[in-house]
């Protein structure tokens, strides 16, 4: 008699799999989003007139060079979205400053309100990963935000006149008889002013800025990263200097006009040319001074230790 084969287990029904978490999570970010941009609306719109001014003009590029920067990194996160709830604290501390901010009229304060808001909407619904991934260009939205007019009065005042006296050396060493009187270079009859706008602050803080993406984005080692950043400062002053140099030497050797042609239209197309030229070759010099081993990725590096684990870890 053949044997019987056992009945065979019953089979599971065919379940479709699930539709993707991530198009819910993408909503409510959308939703928060939107209403975020909408209450922060006259904040920004202030912040936006202040970039008229010469010192913050590239804060219309701030935004799209931290959307380089996420682009750049987009390799650095999986896509997905785990709601972390680290989230909720930031966005109050968030609130906080808002509400201190009505309440004392302090402008700045909406500026780091508004990217708290960001970094806390992106813990909140994306998680950890989706920060780790997005932090640099998060942490980058910081140059859009003018300074304080209290910090900025600061700065202006020793500049403008560093910038005097340094430029007043130089034109003595290349054997030019000028005298410093005030933040005035007298040439003879001729009088050089070093206006507050000639002082560097904007050429600093567009540099500043310039230095912290490109350390953020080009395959360099990270000590290489961090002397391109504070290297701007002085790259920053030097490259003013040369303008007001040459504006004094055109005085002397050439014609007034010629000179306020190079103080006024020439040099400021040219500073930042000039600026990124020697933040080029500082880098060469870096690459001989501290050289990197030949398979050193392309893609850049992650900037700090990561701050999730391996899939599966739970962290």
């Amino acid at each position: 008699m053949p044997a019987v084969a056992p009945p065979l287990p019953p089979t599971s029904p065919v379940v479709p799999p699930p539709k993707d978490g991530n198009s819910v999570a993408w909503s409510i970010f959308g939703v928060l989003g939107l209403a975020m941009l909408w209450s922060f609306w006259p904040a920004l719109a202030t912040m936006a007139d202040r970039w008229t001014e010469a010192q913050y003009s590239h804060g219309y590029l701030v935004p799209i060079f931290a959307g380089v920067i996420l682009w750049l990194r987009r390799e650095m996160w999986d896509g997905t979205m785990e709601p972390y709830w680290i989230g909720f604290p930031v966005l109050a501390v968030m609130a906080v400053l808002r509400a201190y901010s009505a309440m004392m009229s302090v402008a700045a304060l909406d500026g780091i309100a508004f990217i708290m808001a960001i970094a806390g909407l992106v813990l909140l619904v994306g998680g950890r990963r989706m920060f780790a991934w997005a932090w640099p260009g998060i942490a980058f939205l910081a140059f859009m935000l003018p300074l304080p007019y209290t910090i900025e009065h600061a700065l202006a005042h020793p500049l403008q006149r560093w910038a005097t006296l340094a430029s007043t050396y130089v034109l003595q060493t290349f054997g030019f008889p000028v005298l410093a009187e005030g933040n005035i270079i007298r040439m003879g009859e001729l009088r050089l002013e070093v206006l507050n706008a000639c002082n560097g602050l904007g050429m600093l803080m567009t540099f500043f800025a310039l230095s912290t993406a490109l350390a953020m984005t080009l395959p360099a080692p990270p000590l290489d990263r961090w002397i391109l950043v504070f290297s701007a400062i002085p790259i920053a002053l030097i490259s003013n200097i040369v303008r007001i140099v040459a504006t004094g030497a055109a005085y002397r050797l050439v014609s007034k006009e010629f000179g306020d042609l190079i103080m006024h239209d020439l040099a400021g197309w040219l500073m930042m040319p000039m600026a990124i030229g020697f933040a080029w070759l500082e880098l060469k010099l870096l690459a001989k001074i501290f050289p990197v081993e030949t398979d050193v990725s392309s893609r850049p590096r992650p900037l700090g230790p990561s701050l999730v684990g391996p899939p599966g870890t739970g962290v």
